[in-house]
């Protein structure tokens, strides 16, 4: 099914000095979408975040932003959180958001009263008169949020949102996320927490070395990384189980807990897990058969090593 993009980014380069921050990377985010940008620390993601934030500009490519060449306009049109918070610490919260709210081009009287619901909702009302500086960590990371967010942006860019806050705040944060996507805003989540990538994100694209070597629907990224692995939990003796398996599998690992046997097996070529069953069961007693999917962080961690350890080798 064709999906519309909100952005795409088209071969966009950026260099500094000796440094090639982004070597031709293309993305595309699906209108009303959470799209996760993923990489370790200086893979590129702040520099691609820049470029459609317009803070800077690329040395070649193109961004489009809702079918057209992005414009200084759109800037209006799209929210930014970047990682490095900063709020005016001697000013009361309430009068700091209002004057950023205004920043944004929102009537003073509208401001304060969408901002106030935030506030009410975030139950953060009885802090409206106080100083920034007696806010803490998350309580400021909520005001920015709110900020980021008042003017109904169709394009959101979270970078590391959830950073500083406890579990309950981190669930709420998600939850309004999840409310402004299904209301129609684009979202784009950069962050470290793979956990939080595979609950709320769809589409990810995946950075390193200033290249993207990774994109797609999350579902459909964890399924091209499916090695089929089992884990089989029966009671039984474990050798009599291991001479069942044959060369149908390799066993990867085993113990014992409780009474009952954990066996981790890969399969072989050609070979389904009802091959397995029907060589155990008579046998041992079987009592689940799950299949080992690779998390987003395990994809992560051997993807980012395994380019890395190719352009270690192009640099030889």
């Amino acid at each position: 099914m064709f999906m519309k993009s909100i952005l795409s980014v088209r071969e966009v380069v950026k260099a500094y000095a000796n440094h090639l921050a982004l070597d031709k990377v293309s993305i595309e985010v699906p209108e009303s979408s959470i799209y996760g940008l993923l990489g370790p620390n200086g893979a590129g993601k702040t520099s691609l975040i820049r470029i459609i934030n317009q803070i800077t500009a690329p040395d070649s490519g193109e961004v489009f932003f809702n079918g057209a060449p992005l414009k200084p306009k759109d800037v209006a049109l799209i929210g930014y959180l970047p990682e490095e918070r900063g709020l005016y610490k001697k000013m009361k919260v309430g009068e700091q958001a209002l004057y950023l709210a205004q920043l944004k081009s929102m009537p003073k009287a509208k401001a304060k009263e969408k901002l106030i619901e935030w506030f009410k909702k975030f139950d953060m009302l009885p802090w409206w008169n106080k100083k920034v500086e007696e806010l803490s960590k998350g309580m400021a990371q909520k005001v920015q949020f709110i900020i980021t967010v008042l003017h109904e942006p169709k394009l959101l860019i979270l970078d590391e949102p959830f950073s500083g806050f406890d579990p309950i705040n981190t669930n709420i944060v998600k939850s309004e996320i999840l409310r402004l996507k299904e209301a129609g805003t684009s979202v784009i989540l950069s962050t470290h927490n793979m956990g939080s990538v595979e609950e709320i994100c769809e589409h990810i694209a995946l950075i390193n070395n200033g290249k993207k070597i990774l994109e797609g629907t999350v579902s459909d990224i964890k399924n091209q990384f499916r090695q089929g692995i089992f884990e089989i939990t029966f009671k039984g003796n474990l050798i009599s189980f291991t001479n069942a398996l044959g060369t149908a599998c390799e066993l990867l690992d085993s113990k014992a807990i409780n009474g009952y046997n954990y066996a981790k097996v890969k399969l072989a070529k050609g070979v389904g897990p009802n091959n397995i069953l029907k060589a155990i069961v008579p046998h041992v007693e079987v009592q689940g058969l799950n299949e080992v999917i690779p998390s987003m962080n395990d994809i992560f961690i051997r993807e980012v090593s395994v380019n890395s350890e190719q352009k270690t080798q192009e640099n030889e």
